[in-house]
């Protein structure tokens, strides 16, 4: 995890003079870079030991260290993150919170994503007999906007919100099929169950989901997402878009795999959307 990020996450994690450091680092990291241990000491009011103790616990070697690295990674372009929306912030505070908070999640999860399993699970869906998208809550509108991506490509595809209605599929499953489950948390109870049918039925499963979660466990592959989020206060938005992106690069490399002969069959429904709309000459 990058050094700033570092400096972002749960604070509870820390003790409260270390909080007390990264409390005074975020206020400015700029001049964090040029500072002595001492002077950083003095001005969070903790001792030296304290601040070189925090150093090792963010993965530096000592206090140099440390201020190489956040130089690095100020100097990169990396954006200082503070997503914590406060309940004395107004538009101008918290609209770069969201925005920033946003633009660093989809840049960690580009970093972090495996290609050759990305790869993989585009591979199982040009293979598919049908592909299934189940999302439940705030998953749900992401596996409806991917069965408005992936229906264009000549495999059956479908998106079901419902509960009842994917336990149903996921029984009557075939070996030929594929499912995409997706899950901020991987813990909801109703998806990990329908996931255990699915295997049971012997169609593969593929999931959406956060690291080490019940549901990337019970999954014939993974694609995990680490989107730190306080979903219990807010609605998730940043792990949406990550989720958003992910498979639309999916229906990308599917897009390409089909190659040129392909490109017919999309124009014909692009075509069909013509009579909907106004020409622009006439506005």
């Amino acid at each position: 995890m990058p050094i700033l990020e570092k400096l972002n996450q749960n604070l509870d994690a820390f003790s409260k003079a270390e909080r007390k450091v990264i409390e005074t680092i975020l206020v400015n990291p700029e001049a964090a870079t040029r500072v002595s241990i001492a002077k950083l000491a003095q001005a969070a009011r903790v001792s030296e030991p304290t601040v070189n103790r925090l150093c090792k616990r963010l993965g530096a070697s000592g206090f140099p260290d440390f201020k190489l690295q956040l130089a690095l990674a100020l100097a990169s372009g990396a954006r200082f993150i503070n997503s914590a929306v406060d309940p004395d912030d107004d538009i101008t505070t918290f609209m770069p919170k969201l925005f920033d908070a946003s633009i660093s999640t989809l840049t960690r999860v580009r970093d972090n994503l495996d290609t050759a399993q990305l790869q993989q699970v585009i591979n199982f869906m040009l293979a598919a007999r049908q592909i299934y998208f189940f999302g439940q809550g705030n998953s749900g509108p992401v596996a409806l906007d991917a069965e408005f991506k992936f229906f264009r490509f000549k495999i059956p595809v479908s998106a079901q919100i419902d509960p009842m209605m994917q336990r149903m599929i996921a029984a009557a499953a075939q070996s030929e099929d594929v499912f995409l489950l997706i899950s901020h948390t991987g813990r909801t109870k109703a998806l990990i169950s329908t996931a255990a049918l699915i295997r049971d039925s012997g169609a593969r499963v593929i999931s959406l989901t956060a690291p080490n979660s019940e549901l990337a466990r019970i999954s014939d592959l993974a694609i995990t997402l680490d989107v730190p989020e306080n979903t219990d206060e807010y609605l998730p938005m940043t792990s949406r878009l990550a989720q958003l992106t992910v498979l639309d690069v999916i229906a990308t490399g599917v897009t390409l795999r089909q190659g040129e002969s392909h490109l017919p069959h999309l124009a014909r429904i692009k075509d069909s959307l013509r009579a909907t709309r106004l020409d622009p000459s006439s506005t």
